[in-house]
């Protein structure tokens, strides 16, 4: 089992950055060979792709609303994932997310969210205008 818990979540005003982190652990886990990603979800909106980062690849990928202000990361020695996230708007508040999957040999991590298995609970950004 993988367990993901997300963290760095709170109340921003607009423009400012918040960086949320996503502690993984689980008996086979490492950020090593796992495709890893954050998506968010607004209350009454879809579930939206944000970022994700692959291992194989070595790749990130942006979310077409977040691209150039949010930053995907990991530290493999603490087998954690990071989203920095500046210049924040009113329209980024939402829960977010972080997931993983195995590593697709040679493949960029995917965008759909169908394509990861694990996930983490949430943790709420809200920006204030």
């Amino acid at each position: 089992q993988v367990q993901l818990v997300e963290s760095g979540g709170g109340l921003v005003q607009a423009g400012g950055s918040l960086r949320l982190s996503c502690a993984a652990s689980g008996r086979t886990f490492s950020v090593s060979g796992w495709d890893m990603a954050w998506f968010r979800q607004a209350p009454g909106k879809e579930s939206e792709f944000v970022a994700a980062l692959g291992w194989s690849s070595g790749r990130t990928r942006y979310g077409e609303s977040v691209e150039g202000r949010f930053t995907i990361s990991r530290d493999n020695t603490r087998s954690a994932l990071y989203l920095q996230m500046s210049s924040l708007k009113a329209e980024d508040t939402a829960v977010y997310y972080c997931a993983a999957d195995f590593s697709r040999p040679g493949q960029a991590p995917p965008l759909a969210r169908t394509a990861y298995n694990y996930w983490g609970q949430g943790t709420q950004v809200t920006v204030s205008s």
